[in-house]
């Protein structure tokens, strides 16, 4: 997908390349694209049918005693953040990981009900929904990437998971694990791009960079 003249990958590529910390880059790339990235120097290994799997992947290429791991639709990753994330889990010896997040700033509900059903257009709908309760967002974070963690917790917290592909980010399976995960506050312009309203803030702040 491009984005401010460019295919969106590559703004990450290029935050990663700047880190002194980083000693080399793992892609896991979708069937069929792996010879998009044939001009970078870079691994590219092949992309699984959910996340974890992409990830375990990525990870038999690895051999560092950190990895981060970040999604390419957050094209507005800085070097700044990387090195910070290292540093923090340098930091704090018990950890597992440490991960990029936001707090929430919306109320947050909690609902009951049907929460999709087929209309008669053919659209998925939300249907039935009550509100069973307010959650304290006071507690509550937005947990984005990277997600930097000790490379062997990752690797025992795949390996230990009885349902890896429900995992929605790897700190998620360190925590099923009993890993300790610490929290870096992070801003609001380390946005994922997710709708073509999000592709268009991307493209706006990468402009003004």
């Amino acid at each position: 997908m491009p984005v401010a003249g460019r295919p969106m990958i590559e703004w990450s590529i290029e935050a990663f390349r700047a880190c002194e910390s980083v000693r080399s880059i793992v892609v896991a790339a979708p069937p069929g694209h792996g010879d998009d990235l044939a001009d970078h120097d870079l691994t590219v290994v092949p992309g699984g049918a959910t996340r974890a799997h992409s990830v375990a992947n990525a990870l038999e290429a690895v051999d560092t005693a950190y990895v981060a791991i970040h999604d390419a639709a957050r094209p507005l990753l800085t070097p700044e953040l990387v090195e910070a994330l290292v540093a923090d889990l340098d930091a704090n010896a018990e950890a597992a990981g440490v991960i990029a997040a936001a707090p929430v700033t919306d109320t947050i509900k909690r609902a009951v009900g049907d929460a999709k059903l087929q209309s008669s257009t053919s659209q998925v709908q939300d249907h039935r929904l009550a509100i069973e309760a307010t959650e304290d967002r006071s507690r509550l974070w937005r947990a984005q990437t990277p997600q930097v963690f000790r490379t062997q917790a990752l690797r025992e917290a795949l390996a230990s998971a009885e349902r890896p592909e429900e995992a929605t980010d790897e700190a998620m399976l360190v925590e099923a694990a009993g890993g300790t995960v610490l929290i870096h506050r992070v801003a609001e312009q380390n946005l994922k791009v997710t709708t073509p309203l999000d592709l268009r803030i991307a493209e706006l702040l990468l402009a003004e960079r």
